[in-house]
């Protein structure tokens, strides 16, 4: 499949191949999941995105979650503007670090202390091996479908059974570096419980997305994140939650102040960079308190907390601790997500759909709920990739594949979601 949304756009990519791996710095934008031409963004503002061609789309992607306010808000750009202007980078301590890090404590209240870096990658990498230098334990458990970033030790996929060592999902991965990491089903407690029988004092982290954003947006089920709380005290291991994506995403506590969940270890990305690259982890003191300089785990960054990015993430952090905020992009999320709803219903198509805070995500199929990677992964693919291409023609920006999650920002005003849900009804003619 062959779609083209502009000359420009095709031209520009016809270019980028000749020079960039797939004509893109990231791969879920070269479209392969969904087939067509990817459109070249020249500008964006509020909701609203401007391609090279200047055709104009509502944004639900969010550049993956970070625009939460929305593109080139006016108080994040002054920002930035007049943090440029002291100088955007010195590998020296500066003032607005410690104003960023004393933000983050003050609204996760199971982050003591907290370590600023690039990229939610990073930040996993780094409390992944905090948590085996601080337990003395090698093994990492993960859930297959979430997503920590392109570190080795994640990049693994389940063997034959649910609970045995992983395998390389990717050429570069050692067998060795992979094996210490084991892969689990997303939602099941119970296979949890069993890799712990099977290994006690050997597993010195669990990490989880607590809002699955990797699968599609998937939920946790009822006593999915306690019971990950109350096997990991039990057994010795840390339980590092990646809110990447669901920090300052899903409420203004995060996903952990929203299910009531203590993690050990906390990674967190998007929105604290205010668009720019950012991202932390932070936890309990005395784990903390192992990374160097003052303790022997070591972790370094020449633009870790650099001025540009830590003006972008306090901004934006003003912006979304005005009361009322998460009310009112909750409620536009589920607005978003029960208008779409009731017009695939109108047309005979079955669905599921979730949304939590401003993610959510859709499902073509015909189950009752979808709570795991292999659920997801058993939905109606083509009929997604229609679904993605029909948008997009109507102006309509989604997730170019199927197992992203959306974004709502607080510029998705009444009459922006009236037009989505309109063009949802085009499209689901097409489906």
């Amino acid at each position: 499949m062959k779609e083209s949304y502009g000359s420009r756009s095709e031209v520009l990519f016809d270019r980028a191949q000749q020079i960039i791996p797939g004509g893109v710095n990231s791969p879920v934008r070269a479209f392969k999941a969904v087939g067509g031409i990817p459109p070249f963004i020249a500008e964006a503002s509020g909701a609203w995105l401007v391609d090279a061609d200047g055709r104009r789309y509502i944004d639900y992607v969010a550049s993956w979650g970070p625009m939460i306010a929305g593109h080139a808000h006016p108080q994040v750009v002054a920002a930035i503007a007049r943090a440029a202007e002291r100088g955007t980078s010195f590998g020296a301590p500066t003032e607005a670090e410690v104003v960023l890090a004393e933000r983050i404590v003050e609204l996760l209240p199971s982050i003591e202390m907290v370590r600023l870096v690039n990229s939610g990658t990073e930040a996993t990498m780094s409390a992944l091996r905090l948590a085996r230098a601080a337990t003395r334990r090698a093994l990492i458990v993960k859930f297959r479908g979430c997503y920590h970033g392109h570190g080795d030790s994640l990049l693994v996929e389940a063997g034959s059974g649910a609970a045995t060592l992983g395998v390389p999902s990717s050429p570069g991965v050692t067998a060795a570096t992979a094996q210490d990491t084991l892969t689990l089903p997303y939602n099941d407690l119970a296979a949890v419980q069993q890799l712990f029988d099977q290994r006690p004092g050997q597993v010195a982290a669990i990490i989880v997305e607590p809002v699955a954003g990797n699968m599609g947006c998937v939920l946790p089920q009822p006593g999915f994140l306690s019971g990950l709380r109350q096997l990991c005290s039990q057994d010795g291991a840390l339980l590092i939650f990646d809110e990447v994506m669901t920090g300052f995403r899903v409420a203004l506590t995060g996903a952990q102040g929203l299910y009531g969940i203590t993690p050990d270890l906390t990674t967190l990305g998007k929105v604290i960079g205010g668009g720019l690259p950012m991202a932390a982890y932070g936890g309990r003191r005395d784990l903390m308190q192992q990374m160097a300089p003052v303790g022997p785990v070591y972790q370094a960054g020449t633009l870790s907390g650099n001025p540009l990015a830590t003006a972008a993430g306090l901004a934006m952090l003003d912006i979304i601790t005005a009361t009322g905020f998460f009310d009112r992009l909750t409620a536009t999320t589920r607005q978003l997500v029960d208008g779409i709803g009731a017009v695939l219903r109108q047309h005979g198509i079955a669905h599921v759909a979730y949304s939590e805070g401003s993610m959510f995500g859709l499902f073509f199929t015909d189950r009752a709920a979808v709570t795991n990677m292999d659920e997801a992964a058993a939905c109606d693919g083509e009929r997604f990739n229609r679904w993605f291409h029909a948008m997009l023609e109507q102006g309509i920006y989604l997730a170019p594949s199927r197992f992203e999650a959306g974004f709502v920002s607080s510029c998705h005003d009444a009459a922006i979601i009236e037009t989505t849900i309109a063009a949802a009804g085009q499209a689901a003619k097409r489906l």
